[in-house]
């Protein structure tokens, strides 16, 4: 330890910034002085229990106080904070993991995972917003965006690339693999694409990536927004996870989703293996309790149901499809992308119910159903109801409803975790029911 504290600190570094997330998927911690490495790696650094959003925990003994343990290979210096390193930390309370911590949440979903030598690595392509204040509402940042369809535009996107060139530099100096780069669907919106790695790493570098892009943002006069749909007639923001399931560690890695010929050469003209398969057969069959962690607001079935906009590709209904963009999963050669998830999604969370699923698909050989190959979000009444398809929930509180009944998610979560969600979300479902909107007043005041 003294040697890693001699190297951060000839790079200039003097003080940690521990780093948890809450049970919503918000960043939470301190700063901790350099000095003192070695306790944030032993015990941890200590807060108040019931302070920790989610946490659930009481006011007085033993367990009123949260342990954030932080993990020596996590630690990297951030170019927005000079001097300071952030190191991520695993939750304990009275010196054991804690249940309703989200991190160790995953790590409980992927030990099952470690005792095959299974590795799932996972790609993410998170959808945002640049906003700025306008009176008492939010408007797109670049005041010129004008384009009804402004997907991959090259004329607005140039006006973002300080923000987005700067983002990226930062990312990278963090040993994160930023991919691409482009304008999303609606004014305003911007996407990030992000390459494979272990679900673990994949869980702290998004969290990161928030930090990063709203620490940039405001650097630049900007608000930085995953809100699932900040706008009722413009697409949502999506998030979609590109899955595959390893075997083996390094060069040595075999992809166990890549169909095989008897003969042993590549199977091209299938995109899953039968273990492939049966995975998706597991999300599939766990997708409306899975709803409530990858589409966890109010705000997100607003997403989910129809747009205004014409174009948008959140999906609607549980169905798989090589390729089809309209179907909750997208199969591809070697692995899948999950459709299901927003901006907003606690990612740690989210990967371990969507590792958990699959892996009772894997182990009950489920099976995913006939691909899909229509557009699902333009079909006619009578095609998708000849294809039986179940749909997605339609309210935050449906899919809560759906996640508490999963035994199968709320054993691989922990019943603690799940209870505290759930209550903290039905919260907000109920100040949401309670809310009266200008809409109501216009369409209601002097109606009747």
């Amino acid at each position: 330890m003294r040697d890693l504290r001699e190297r951060l600190k000839k790079q200039g570094i003097h003080t940690l910034l521990v780093q948890f997330a809450d049970l919503h998927g918000a960043a939470r911690g301190k700063f901790v002085p350099l000095a003192h490495l070695d306790d944030v790696l032993t015990d941890g650094a200590g807060f108040a229990g019931p302070a920790v959003w989610g946490s659930a925990l009481p006011r007085t003994g033993a367990r009123a106080r949260y342990h954030a343990r932080g993990q020596a290979s996590s630690i990297v210096a951030l170019p927005w904070l000079p001097g300071v390193a952030r190191i991520v930390a695993d939750g304990f309370v009275a010196g054991e993991p804690f249940d309703a911590d989200p991190r160790q949440a995953l790590r409980r979903a992927l030990a099952p995972l470690r005792d095959q030598g299974w590795t799932v690595r996972v790609g993410l392509e998170p959808e945002f917003f640049l906003l700025r204040r306008e009176g008492g509402s939010f408007v797109p940042a670049d005041a010129l965006e004008r384009l009804d369809q402004p997907s991959y535009d090259l004329k607005t996107l140039p006006r973002q690339a300080g923000y987005l060139h700067e983002l990226r530099q930062a990312l990278e100096h963090c040993g994160l693999d930023v991919m691409q780069l482009e304008h999303a669907e609606a004014p305003g919106q911007y996407e990030v694409n992000f390459g494979h790695t272990d679900a673990l790493s994949c869980a702290d570098q998004h969290m990161l990536f928030k930090q990063a892009a709203h620490a940039i943002a405001q650097q630049h006069g900007m608000l930085f927004s995953l809100m699932p749909k900040p706008f009722a007639d413009q697409a949502g923001s999506d998030m979609h996870v590109h899955v595959s399931l390893w075997e083996g560690e390094g060069v040595d890695a075999v992809s166990l989703f890549t169909p095989h010929l008897p003969d042993g050469a590549v199977d091209r003209t299938r995109p899953l293996s039968a273990l492939g398969r049966h995975f998706v057969g597991g999300v599939l069959a766990h997708s409306e309790a899975l709803c409530a962690l990858a589409a966890p607001t109010v705000n997100s079935y607003k997403r989910l149901r129809s747009t205004l906009s014409g174009p948008g590709y959140a999906p609607k209904y549980v169905a798989q499809g090589v390729d089809n963009r309209t179907a909750l999963v997208r199969t591809l050669h070697g692995r899948f992308e999950w459709r299901l998830p927003d901006a907003s999604a606690n990612p740690y969370l989210m990967l371990a119910g969507l590792v958990a699923a699959g892996l009772d698909g894997i182990e009950r050989r489920l099976d995913p159903g006939p691909d899909v190959d229509i557009d699902l979000l333009d079909a006619a009444p009578q095609a998708l109801a000849e294809l039986g398809l179940r749909t997605l929930p339609h309210s935050l509180a449906q899919a809560l409803d759906a996640l508490e009944t999963d035994e199968v998610l709320v054993k691989a979560l922990s019943p603690a975790l799940v209870r505290e969600f759930a209550r903290l979300k039905r919260q907000e479902w109920a100040e949401y029911t309670r809310h009266v909107s200008a809409w109501e007043l216009q369409r209601y005041a002097d109606a009747f």
